[in-house]
């Protein structure tokens, strides 16, 4: 008998046999030694795949000098090429990649629809548009396209949100209109290409596709500062599970529900925005880490820093698999791409043949 079907029981009769309980404690035990091994693996998988990021590269070096760099010992050759190539490339994969996972799962719990990723519903492309026009039409800066791709992600949320907003907020209601934003983004890009000088085009496709090519130390700075936003998302984690069961439901368990969709939502906006500033916008790995996730964990636990630890998984493997797999080097977002686009229309036919809507 399953845990649903005890409490089900439980409800029908309003107590529970000796056999009952001691089925019940057996799946509350299963479940949390699910949660632990949960946790353990994908730790277990993100220290590796750092650990290979610095290890595996034109040449191969051996843990005890990674290590040595790490700690700040002058080690010949790896000094440079661990300290100042590889360990920044490693260290912005895992926070953009936790960034995204956690971004992702908010905003698919806070409106209850798989669909509901930052990348589908127009705020990566909101990220992408605000980079790329400051690339072709300004010229500016490293730092600044930073700041205009976190403009343009954080006022593509504030005007799908708005937008959305018709007296009550509906989940279903943004998600269409986001992916109309997104849709209206794109073709901006597009223009915007159209328009690039030669020299540009390069650097514009890196906010189209997503990619840990030179990265450096003083553009991993804005996002580590960012990180700090964490706590005050995953604090929200009983709300979000309150608001997952609907505003009605939340509003009975006591929980301020305009509030933490607010906190929630624009916490989610400006992680996502941060970590795109640094990487671009890497596809689907929001989309995908919350669903990963979920079968890891047990029902009811903290989804959020188990999809922060499978964002940054996604984001570490795709780049090893894009510079080392292939004869060409790829960057991250079109690795992330290839494995994302057919889970897409895996969710979409599903969906469609269980009969529900969006």
């Amino acid at each position: 008998m399953t845990l649903s079907k005890l409490a089900s029981r439980n409800e029908a009769s309003g107590q529970l046999s000796a056999v009952d309980a001691a089925q019940l404690q057996y799946w509350r035990r299963r479940n949390n030694r699910r949660t632990i091994m949960g946790y353990v693996v994908l730790g277990s998988l993100v220290a590796a795949l750092f650990l290979g990021s610095l290890m595996i590269g034109e040449r191969f070096y051996p843990l005890t000098d990674v290590v040595r760099v790490v700690l700040g010992e002058q080690v010949p050759g790896a000094s440079f090429t661990v300290g100042e190539l590889r360990l920044p490339r490693a260290v912005a994969g895992i926070l953009a990649g936790f960034a995204f996972g956690v971004a992702g799962a908010t905003t698919q719990t806070l409106l209850r629809n798989p669909l509901a990723s930052p990348d589908i519903i127009g705020i990566s492309q909101g990220a992408s548009a605000g980079a790329v026009i400051a690339i072709v039409f300004f010229s500016l800066s490293d730092a600044a396209v930073s700041l205009a791709a976190f403009g343009g992600a954080l006022t593509t949320a504030l005007a799908i949100y708005f937008l959305s907003y018709k007296g009550a907020f509906q989940g279903t209601r943004l998600i269409l209109i986001g992916i109309g934003v997104a849709a209206m983004l794109s073709s901006v890009i597009s223009y915007a290409l159209s328009k690039a000088a030669a020299w540009d085009i390069q650097a514009a496709m890196r906010w189209m596709t997503g990619s840990l090519n030179g990265v450096s130390w003083s553009q991993i700075a804005p996002l580590a500062l960012v990180s700090l936003l964490l706590p005050v998302v995953l604090l929200q984690h009983r709300n979000l599970e309150a608001l997952r069961l609907g505003a009605s439901s939340a509003t009975a368990l006591g929980v301020q529900v305009e509030r933490s969709r607010v906190v929630l939502l624009f916490g989610a906006v400006i992680l996502l925005a941060f970590a795109t500033s640094v990487a671009g916008p890497v596809a689907f790995v929001a989309f995908m880490s919350g669903p990963i996730a979920a079968r890891l964990i047990r029902p009811g636990a903290n989804l959020l820093v188990p999809a922060g630890c499978v964002g940054a998984i996604l984001v570490l493997a795709a780049d090893l698999i894009g510079q080392f797999a292939f004869p060409t080097r790829y960057p991250v977002g079109v690795i992330t791409g290839l494995l994302g686009a057919p889970y897409l229309v895996f969710l979409l036919i599903r969906t469609n043949q269980g009969g529900r809507s969006l």
